[in-house]
């Protein structure tokens, strides 16, 4: 990576917009205009997880393929390739209401947004390279910022834009993510262009301490399992207590909003710990969120609900790559971060469709944000039992 980089904060903006693309739209649009979609095509919980688990499936390929890509191809390239593709993806969502076709772009949409938001935090981790506050801030702002403007853009318009016009009007909700995100590729592309992170068969690579990380890892398993219930079901969830659409907006601003300010509180934990406490302390506050609305139902619960849930959902990301910067040389952050990818989008996929089941079972969709909270809850345990690793150990 470049010593100095001139203007590293409107490079980290376009990488935050790359992230929202990716991340804010690919991933938790579902989640909005999911109502509608259920609605129309009379789909029941598991089925609706589905797709998001379809998703999940995808973005494991993606992990898989940059993981082993990151050693022989550039960041560079993977994040810029994953992005557009990413895009067209979106658009092509809009396009079929046939399941196939639904679940065919969610799939390639986990895949390809994988591989960008993956090496997003290996480019960024290097904007600051002298500086671990500025770099952890970088780092969260990428994940928090980034994720938390896609989730406003999406809150603010679509749940009102299918509320004027009609469940049906869903294929345009996706066609409207596809353009925005045209628009931010300019921007993200050239952030992309400024930063050289290494290919990693260039230098000597360090093996990675696994069994030592196992704790780290085993923690981001539990918040791949448990985050992502609240993101796929909360409108469902808020739709089935009557609440009207202008609420439902509300609730996914404010969410959004929140996501955008968390780097800010959490960069002194993130920059003063090497260790799995950040990781724990983030998985807490998402459990705490999840289960929220339905230990004390109602109006204003949701809204505490959503804050507290958006000030600690994306910083789980910014927690692993940060030990992995803290605890690693250079040459093996791309690695590692991959490998943590993996893990996560491994448990990913068996969140939303469990949920679902679980709905289904229960007639009851509050159920599943309890299991979810339980098991981001187990995540932190272990979490704490992550200690810092020797990084001059690993480099002899």
């Amino acid at each position: 990576m470049r010593e100095r980089l001139g203007r590293p904060w409107l490079v980290l903006t376009g990488l935050a917009l790359g992230v929202t693309v990716t991340n804010g739209f690919a991933r938790f649009s579902y989640g909005l205009i999911l109502p509608a979609m259920k609605s129309e095509m009379g789909w029941n919980y598991a089925q609706a997880g589905w797709l998001n688990t379809g998703n999940a499936l995808g973005y494991i390929a993606g992990a898989v393929i940059t993981m082993l890509l990151i050693r022989r191809t550039s960041p560079t390239f993977l994040f810029a390739f994953g992005l557009i593709t990413t895009t067209i993806a979106l658009l092509a969502t809009g396009m079929n209401a046939a399941l196939w076709w639904q679940t065919l772009w969610r799939i390639l949409a986990g895949l390809f947004g994988a591989m960008s938001f993956s090496t997003a935090g290996v480019l960024a981790a290097g904007l600051f390279p002298n500086d671990p506050r500025r770099n952890a801030l970088a780092i969260a702002i990428l994940f928090g910022t980034g994720g938390g403007i896609g989730i406003v853009f999406a809150g603010a318009t679509l749940p009102l834009m299918l509320d004027v016009y009609g469940n049906s009007y869903w294929p345009m909700a996706w066609i409207a993510v596809g353009a925005i995100s045209i628009t931010f590729l300019p921007l993200s592309l050239w952030a992309a262009l400024q930063l050289r992170a290494p290919v990693q068969f260039k230098s000597k690579a360090t093996a990675l301490p696994v069994r030592r990380m196992l704790p780290e890892m085993a923690g981001y398993a539990g918040f791949g399992l448990g985050y992502i219930v609240y993101l796929t079901f909360l409108s469902a969830w808020m739709t089935e207590q009557a609440e009207s659409y202008t609420f439902i907006t509300l609730v996914w601003v404010l969410l959004g909003l929140s996501i955008c300010i968390s780097p800010m509180i959490w960069r002194p934990i993130l920059a003063r710990h090497a260790s799995g406490i950040p990781l724990a302390f983030i998985l807490t506050g998402i459990a705490i969120g999840s289960a929220l609305p339905v230990v004390w139902p109602g109006s204003t619960s949701l809204l505490i609900s959503a804050v507290v849930f958006g000030l600690s959902v994306f910083m789980a990301p910014s927690a692993v790559t940060n030990f992995t910067r803290q605890n690693l040389p250079p040459e093996s952050w791309g690695q590692a971060i991959s490998l943590f990818t993996v893990v996560f989008a491994v448990a990913q996929t068996l969140g939303p469709y469990g949920a679902g089941l679980i709905g289904d079972l229960s007639q009851n969709i509050g159920t599943s944000l309890l299991v979810a909270a339980i098991l981001l809850l187990f995540g932190a345990i272990i979490a704490l039992m992550q200690k810092p690793l020797d990084i001059k150990r690993l480099n002899e």
